[in-house]
């Protein structure tokens, strides 16, 4: 009888303490373990006693705001560390909006200069340069002939010498290679160049006006007649060996001339010539390339 009230006893404990599990852990599998995914009403939330144990260990501080504690502030009863972040000054707010703003707008090479490329000029064909070269020309005889008359010497103004009906002054004009033998006679102002008119030979008139120069300086023009026998070199050097012989046979004439024609230029002798080819050059200096191997 007596181990029939024992194990009665034990049994009723068992059940008690099977009962009290089960409320504070849930349901118990058949084993005693609790099942997962099920909890008990009765059990309270974790949150809910996080913050019983926060309101006991704190007593009536209340959490900052970033919550952490409030730092205990220094004498004035301020923080100086948070017045320095949270409270920046107006100035350093301003300019670094605008510095990031200039470097934003600047584009990298916007102050270099542009260089300007020069497109290719088409080839003229010889009309057109034929047609540049007149117009040079014409502009030089403009200007020649605006330099002449702006001159006013006491040669112009000089009545020119007087010459016998028969007289001849013979005079000899270098340039270049160009060698000019003129004569002057009394007559009208004629010009005659190797049996030709003066337009006919030099048909340019800068080279016209180079001849007449001296003759229209001096006075001269209209007064005497002009023979002339030149060879030898090109164009321009037979014009300037006329215009060298003309104003030598002038100062023939008229010594007191001298000064003003040698003023001008017109009694200098223009001794450039082409140098001669030497033996085993292509030309006076240029010599053949030397090849090494």
């Amino acid at each position: 009888m007596d181990d029939e009230q024992k194990k009665d006893e034990t049994t009723e404990g068992q059940d008690e303490t099977q009962d009290q599990g089960q409320g504070a852990a849930g349901p118990v599998s058949d084993s005693g373990l609790s099942l997962p995914g099920e909890s008990s009403e009765s059990s309270p939330p974790a949150a809910d006693a996080a913050e019983e144990r926060q309101s006991e260990e704190g007593g009536d501080e209340e959490p900052s705001e970033e919550g952490g504690e409030e730092r205990p502030s220094e004498e004035g009863g301020e923080d100086p560390v948070a017045e320095e972040v949270t409270s920046p000054e107006p100035d350093q707010e301003v300019e670094k909006p605008k510095a990031e703003e200039k470097k934003k707008d600047v584009i990298p090479g916007a102050d270099l200069e542009p260089i300007l490329v020069e497109p290719d000029k088409p080839e003229l064909s010889a009309e057109e340069k034929a047609r540049l070269e007149a117009e040079e020309e014409e502009k030089a005889r403009r200007e020649a002939e605006l330099a002449a008359a702006q001159e006013t010497d006491a040669a112009a103004d000089r009545a020119p010498a007087k010459m016998d009906k028969g007289a001849r002054f013979l005079a000899t004009g270098k340039r270049k290679s160009s060698i000019a033998r003129v004569t002057l006679l009394p007559g009208n102002g004629k010009i005659e160049i190797n049996r030709r008119s003066l337009e006919e030979f030099f048909p340019r008139p800068l080279h016209q006006t180079m001849v007449k120069q001296p003759l229209t300086v001096s006075g001269y023009e209209g007064n005497v007649d002009v023979r002339v026998r030149v060879h030898g070199g090109g164009i321009s050097g037979q014009a300037g060996a006329v215009r060298h012989g003309v104003a030598r046979a002038l100062t023939e004439i008229d010594s007191e001339l001298r000064g003003d024609l040698k003023r001008r230029g017109f009694l200098t002798r223009d001794a450039r010539v082409k140098e001669r080819r030497k033996a085993g050059l292509k030309k006076a200096r240029k010599r053949p390339q030397f090849s090494k191997r």
